[in-house]
């Protein structure tokens, strides 16, 4: 198929990264992705960045201009001779902000790619390099939506949503949509069920954007999303399965009697603490088991995405827990003791995308999926990324607990 040989022909990495970067980790962070650009060569590049400002948005958004200015006038980008950024600086409009940045870079070499005009319903040519910023509304090249407030009604002003680009290289099509979903707002309330209530929301919301990407509006594409999922390990058996010889002490507020700290005690041992699990406190013994072997014996808890294992489709996963890192430049394998660490930043794609970049089982293998700056300080998310190239070997197929049956 010539949609196929397309997309293998053409070496893409798709990127996703929260960028709530201090102005003293930008630097950082670039040299470690013009590094992965470097090392992977693509022709079309795609990085999605979701709380563009970070939480101070009125104060950062000078930063977030400079960052953009810099990756299109670096010399490592140079070679990148057309781009198109979108980035919802529009922090003042409460019904619309979404805090979403989607940059994309098309390679010199790259002499055949078109963009979907969602107004016009037909593809244009991409030429130059252009910047759309404040409100995104006016833009006919992309879908944004914000989620509606009562999704997340915890949250006074969420910003969370999603942004859809289409694209055509050659003569493949496809669907990019840059995705945040809700947080867990409290360690104690996502410890209370399983799975948690939190998991809830963010499944009606991502089960809302696929609906919307695959209506009768447009005609259907095959789509990656990628962005900040939020997803979580299950709070309560992950807590079990840690401290499953631990005794339990509950501390409750004096004011309201609810209860404001759990802790979780050896039995002997001095009674050491392993666990003092708090609203936004979730301080564990050994970080260890985070990291080794990539923490992967923790994938069994990562359950989230197997409700959507007929639409979705993902990579093993290979690198460890994505969030929440420290932002101490000195430790950059370190985590915070706020939450769980869980791969929160994700790149998922539908069965048919799958088709588009996995060749058959007698071939080479042709995707990567991993992290960037593993060993570095790159802010609280870890950026993670799919480099599809033809001859790379670096497909690993499905990890078990995400299958995709309609393959």
């Amino acid at each position: 198929m010539a949609c196929l040989q397309a997309l293998r022909s053409n070496p893409s990495i798709l990127t996703t990264c929260p960028v709530t970067l201090p102005a003293n980790l930008q630097k950082a962070w670039l040299r470690e992705f013009y590094q992965t650009v470097h090392a992977q060569k693509p022709h079309f590049v795609a990085l999605h960045c979701q709380e563009v400002g970070g939480k101070n948005y009125e104060e950062s958004m000078t930063h977030v201009d400079s960052f953009v200015k810099e990756l299109l006038s670096s010399d490592a980008m140079k070679e990148y001779n057309r781009a198109r950024v979108y980035l919802d600086e529009n922090y003042k409009s409460q019904e619309h902000f979404t805090a979403l940045g989607s940059c994309y870079f098309v390679h010199e070499s790259l002499k055949n790619i078109h963009q979907f005009d969602f107004k016009a319903k037909k593809f244009k040519k991409v030429v130059g390099k252009e910047i759309y910023s404040d409100t995104l509304e006016s833009t006919s090249m992309l879908e944004k939506e914000k989620f509606p407030q009562d999704y997340f009604p915890e949250c006074k002003w969420s910003r969370k949503g999603f942004i859809r680009t289409r694209w055509a290289l050659a003569d493949c099509a496809f669907d990019l949509v840059n995705i945040h979903l809700f947080h867990d707002a409290s360690n104690l309330v996502a410890w209370e069920n399983s799975p948690s209530v939190y998991s809830g929301t963010r499944q009606k919301a991502l089960g809302y954007v696929l609906d919307r990407i695959t209506d009768q509006r447009y005609d259907k594409m095959p789509y990656f999303l990628f962005g900040d999922f939020n997803f979580r390990l299950d709070s309560k058996q992950v807590i079990e399965s840690l401290c499953s010889t631990a005794t339990m002490q509950t501390v409750r507020a004096a004011d309201t009697n609810e209860v404001d700290k759990v802790i979780f005690r050896e039995s002997d041992n001095d009674r050491k603490v392993v666990l003092q699990l708090e609203k936004k406190l979730f301080n564990y013994i050994n970080q260890d088991v985070f990291r080794e072997n990539n923490g992967t014996l923790l994938l069994e808890f990562d359950k989230e995405l197997s409700v959507f294992k007929d639409r979705l489709c993902e990579l093993e996963i290979s690198f460890p827990p994505s969030y929440p890192y420290s932002e101490d430049c000195s430790q950059g394998k370190q985590y915070m003791n706020t939450r769980c660490p869980a791969w929160c930043d994700r790149i998922l794609m539908s069965t048919s995308a799958r088709d588009l970049v996995l060749k058959p089982e007698t071939d080479e293998k042709s995707i990567t999926y991993d992290n960037i700056g593993p060993n570095v300080c790159m802010g609280d998310h870890k950026p993670v990324f799919l480099d599809v190239r033809n001859g790379a070997k670096g497909w690993r197929g499905f990890h078990d607990k995400r299958p995709c049956e309609k393959l």
